[in-house]
């Protein structure tokens, strides 16, 4: 079975960091691509940022190039998004979300098939 453990949410200043994991597991981690999507209060989904299998490709949304890094550690079957000089419209709920497609870095939310249960980011002073 697929299980998607997301963690590492909480609240944080305007101008702190934050670091989210997501434990995987049922599945070939290191095969597959990854992504991190988030919720906004009263808003949709969207797309934050991904990664190839490899963690040699990334790739991120306009808003968030330059302040956040995904990464992956294959050996531990875990998923990273260091986020730095969080904003206030950063405040969301972070999910790590698997691919339908193993290669699939960037995709629409219709092209994941597992996620995991979310953390929440709230960025306030």
């Amino acid at each position: 079975e697929v299980q998607l453990v997301d963690s590492g949410g909480g609240l944080v200043q305007p101008g702190g960091s934050l670091r989210l994991s997501c434990a995987a597991s049922g599945f070939t981690f290191s095969s597959y691509a990854m992504s991190w999507v988030r919720q906004a209060p009263g808003k949709g989904l969207e797309w934050v940022s991904g990664i190839n299998s490899g963690g040699g490709i990334t790739r991120y949304t306009d808003s968030v190039k330059g302040r956040f890094t995904i990464s992956r550690d294959n050996a531990k079957n875990t998923l990273y998004l260091q986020m730095n000089s969080l904003k206030p419209e950063d405040t969301a709920v972070y999910y790590c979300a698997k691919p339908t497609h193993r290669a699939t870095i960037r995709g629409s939310i219709d092209e994941y098939d597992y996620w995991g249960q979310g953390t929440q980011v709230t960025v306030s002073s």
